[in-house]
C-alpha cells in the first residue's frame, strides 16, 4: 500500500473506529493495522494509546508478548515452521535445517530480496500430519524438504 495513498494516522483511526466499542479493542486494532501494513510501526503506538486511553508501555507490552506482531516490515510471504513436539518427532528439526539453508536466513529473518520471512511457531494444530509448515494462510502437512522446495519454487515463479 502506498503511504501517499493512505496515511498511517488514517489506518490507525480506521482500525480504532472499527473496534472502539469492543472489550479488549487493542488486539483487534493491532491485527487490523498489521493486516494493512504487514507490521506495527512504532509511530502508531502513541496514536493507538491516545485513541484507546492506554499507555505506550501497555501497548508495547502486548506487541512484545505476542509473537505474531511484527515491529519491522517482513517479507512478502511469511513461512512458519512448527516446532512443537509432535512435529519434532516427525522430522521438523531436519526440515528446519533445510528451510534455513534454502532461504538463507534464520528464524526472525527476512530474505535479502524481501520475498520471505521465517518464523517459528509452536503448534499449527496439525499434529497428526506432522511436520507442518504454514506459508501465508495455507497450512501444509507432512512436509518434506523436496515438498518445501516445490512450494517455494512456486512462489518465486509467481514473482
Amino acid at each position: 500500500m502506498s503511504s501517499a495513498a493512505v496515511s498511517l494516522k488514517e489506518i490507525v483511526d480506521a482500525a480504532v473506529a472499527e473496534h472502539i466499542g469492543s472489550i479488549g479493542a487493542l488486539m483487534p486494532v493491532l491485527h487490523s493495522i498489521q493486516d494493512k501494513l504487514g507490521f506495527i510501526p512504532a509511530e502508531a503506538v502513541p496514536m493507538m494509546g491516545q485513541a484507546l486511553n492506554l499507555s505506550r508501555a501497555e501497548i508495547q507490552g502486548v506487541i512484545g508478548f505476542y509473537h505474531d506482531f511484527r515491529t519491522e516490515p517482513g517479507g512478502e510471504h511469511l513461512v512458519q515452521l512448527c516446532r512443537a513436539e509432535a512435529c519434532q518427532a516427525m522430522g521438523s528439526r531436519e526440515l528446519e535445517l533445510h528451510v534455513k539453508q534454502r532461504l538463507g536466513i534464520d528464524f526472525g529473518g527476512t530474505t535479502a530480496d524481501g520475498l520471505f520471512s521465517l518464523e517459528p511457531v509452536y503448534c499449527l494444530g496439525n499434529c497428526a500430519c506432522a511436520p507442518s509448515v504454514r506459508i501465508n494462510d495455507g497450512i501444509h502437512a507432512r512436509v518434506t524438504s523436496g515438498q518445501f522446495d516445490q512450494l517455494i519454487d512456486g512462489l518465486e515463479a509467481d514473482e
